[in-house]
């Protein structure tokens, strides 16, 4: 495939029902993100919708947004190359600090829950739901502890396509917003939804809604109770 001459695979980055995702570098030694759907079980008319579906999420231009290079369909695979956020994503961020017994300041965690909601604003603005928002897509590039890159936007969009879109447009249950658990359409207040949990995880990390079954999370996610944020952090943030 002429694309894939351009690109040199380094290391694999994840793996998932839908396909798999790759840092790589181009012809001009920039690493990037590939990443590969496994398209070739859709009939074509779902293949086009899938590769026009990316073409839109490429229009983006944000500071806040991963940008999307470039996408084609080869050998079954629809392949979405990216650029590589360097530092990462805020659950790994979470994940260390937890380790450590230490929070964000509440400088930061507003730092970043505002790039992420400009993100929003943006997409949103141009009809463009996320759909599965969550700390795992929250990238992070740049000095210090990071800018916000919000990436796999749409994605889930794309998945619709496939027949794995029950699980994988779902993905992390923790994030669903009380409509979505009512089987109503997603809209764009879904997103929002999930911003307030991303919120409430980088000032607490901890999920705000979390059960040993789905059910139970269900339920807890449609009281729409959390526990307390912190009293480390101002009243406003809680």
């Amino acid at each position: 495939c002429r694309y894939m001459s351009r690109y040199r695979r380094i290391r694999i980055v994840g793996k998932g029902s839908f396909g798999s995702c790759w840092l790589v570098e181009n012809d001009d030694a920039e690493q990037c993100i590939l990443k590969q759907i496994d398209v070739s079980k859709m009939p074509v008319k779902q293949k086009e919708e899938a590769a026009n579906e990316v073409k839109v999420l490429s229009r983006l231009r944000h500071p806040f947004i991963i940008n999307y290079r470039e996408s084609y369909v080869n050998d079954g695979l629809l392949c979405i190359i990216t650029d590589y956020a360097e530092k990462g994503d805020l659950y790994g961020v979470i994940h260390r600090l937890k380790r450590g017994s230490h929070l964000l300041p509440e400088s930061q965690v507003l730092r970043w829950f505002t790039q992420i909601a400009l993100a929003l604003k943006h997409m949103h603005d141009r009809h463009i739901l996320h759909r599965d928002l969550k700390t795992q897509n929250v990238f992070l590039s740049g000095p210090g502890l990071g800018t916000v890159k919000v990436g796999d936007f749409g994605i889930a969009r794309v998945l619709q396509h496939t027949q794995d879109c029950a699980r994988t447009a779902i993905g992390t249950p923790y994030y669903l917003s009380p409509e979505i658990c009512q089987e109503k359409p997603y809209n764009h207040k879904s997103d929002i939804w999930s911003l307030g949990c991303v919120l409430y995880e980088l000032a607490t990390l901890q999920h705000a809604f979390d059960a040993d079954s789905m059910r139970g999370l269900i339920m807890k996610i449609l009281k729409g109770v959390p526990p307390q944020v912190p009293l480390a952090f101002s009243a406003s943030l809680r």
